[in-house]
């Protein structure tokens, strides 16, 4: 999801410019190498999402309010340590926070409108259940004599 411009898309041509993105790195817990205990390959990115000017205001109120549990004092924070390179990590939380931007912002879905049942089904239903009430009826002893 980044580019050579530094900039991370989060969809159409709205995109975060790296500047907003605070990058922490420290020591991860995953699978390591000979040199684990000495590389900070855990990355930790965080975002001003309270802050930022680079989404629309539409888009911000959106994501202000469907990511509010996720949030710390308007910061969003995602973590990636599932790959022993600091590189891919940074990749995977950049993806994992253009992912997460991208479903907050994404417009509510069209309310549904619901639909009626043709008559003639609904007429066939009943038929069907009169029918299987009646054999049904026609199975028990007491009309025996």
């Amino acid at each position: 999801m980044g580019d050579v411009s530094g900039r991370h898309v989060i969809r159409g041509s709205v995109s975060l410019p790296e500047s907003e993105l605070l990058w922490r790195f420290s020591r991860s817990s995953g699978p390591g190498g000979q040199h684990v205990n000495t590389s900070d390959s855990q990355v930790e990115l965080r975002f001003d999402l309270a802050r930022t000017q680079a989404l629309p205001p539409v888009w911000k109120e959106r994501a202000l309010e469907r990511l509010a549990g996720r949030l710390v004092g308007g910061v969003l924070v995602v973590r990636a340590s599932e790959h022993r390179s600091q590189w891919r990590n940074r990749e995977a939380a950049a993806v994992r926070l253009a992912g997460l931007l991208a479903e907050a912002t994404a417009p509510p879905p069209r309310p549904r409108r619901p639909t009626r049942i043709p008559r003639g089904i609904n007429e066939r239903r009943l038929r069907e259940k009169k029918q299987r009430s009646e054999t049904k009826r026609g199975r028990s002893p007491r009309d025996w004599t």
